[in-house]
């Protein structure tokens, strides 16, 4: 019988669990070209993925003499979600993962991410895992700073009644490793490969205490015979 290495386990959404951050990024690109930036993708992955777009208007200004305001990423969400429901899927093994994870820890799991809630509650019941977070999703935009800093997460280890140092986090990006990592939680950091993904050397620089490749890896990780 498998039990719960950790009192909890929190995961990021974006890019962990919802193949999203490709789909995201090509609105986003096509929106920032349309501003008057001929911005390529490689650029644009580097600079916005993992980070609050809100936070991130200073290239864009510098890029677009353009200041963009709340009409502005409303109409990105608005482009983005249409994209979103037309083409989401979750990250190849992750459903499987998070109902195990849900069945031995005893639903003591959350879903903590930097995004917006209305675009992780659809992508969450697009993919089917909705039922497994139950009221346990918390976006990092309704606290008072975003990732790289701890506040989501410390949000969700409160929501859970479970001490964060104590609690497992499941990021792909540096940004979100190092808001786990300042939680003081174990953060273990998902490297898929491929243009979007984080290297495993970024990742474990940034505190990520181990690395793994494959949805179907993390069951093992997080839980012990």
């Amino acid at each position: 019988m498998l039990r719960p290495k950790f009192s909890a386990v929190l995961f990021d959404c974006d890019g962990v669990l919802v193949d999203s951050e490709s789909i995201t990024n090509a609105v986003l690109r096509q929106m920032l070209i349309e501003l008057g930036w001929n911005i390529s993708q490689e650029e644009c992955i580097s600079i916005f993925i993992g980070k609050a777009l809100k936070d991130q208007w200073e290239p864009i200004l510098t890029h677009t003499g353009v200041r963009i305001d709340e009409q502005w990423i409303s109409q990105f969400r608005e482009r983005r979600d249409v994209a979103l429901r037309s083409n989401l899927q979750a990250v190849p093994g992750a459903l499987n993962a998070v109902q195990l994870i849900s069945r031995v820890y005893k639903n003591k799991i959350a879903c903590a991410t930097g995004a917006d809630r209305g675009k992780v509650e659809m992508q969450l019941s697009i993919t089917g895992m909705a039922s497994s977070f139950g009221t346990h999703v918390y976006s990092g935009m309704e606290y008072a700073h975003s990732k790289p800093a701890p506040d989501v997460y410390l949000a969700a280890a409160a929501g859970l009644e479970i001490d964060p140092t104590q609690a497992a986090v499941v990021e792909d990006t540096v940004t979100g490793v190092t808001a786990g990592v300042a939680a003081g939680a174990t953060v273990f950091g998902y490297c898929p490969g491929g243009p979007i993904s984080s290297t495993k050397e970024k990742l474990l620089g940034a505190g990520a205490t181990e690395v793994f490749m494959h949805m179907d890896q993390l069951p093992s990780l997080l839980t012990q015979a």
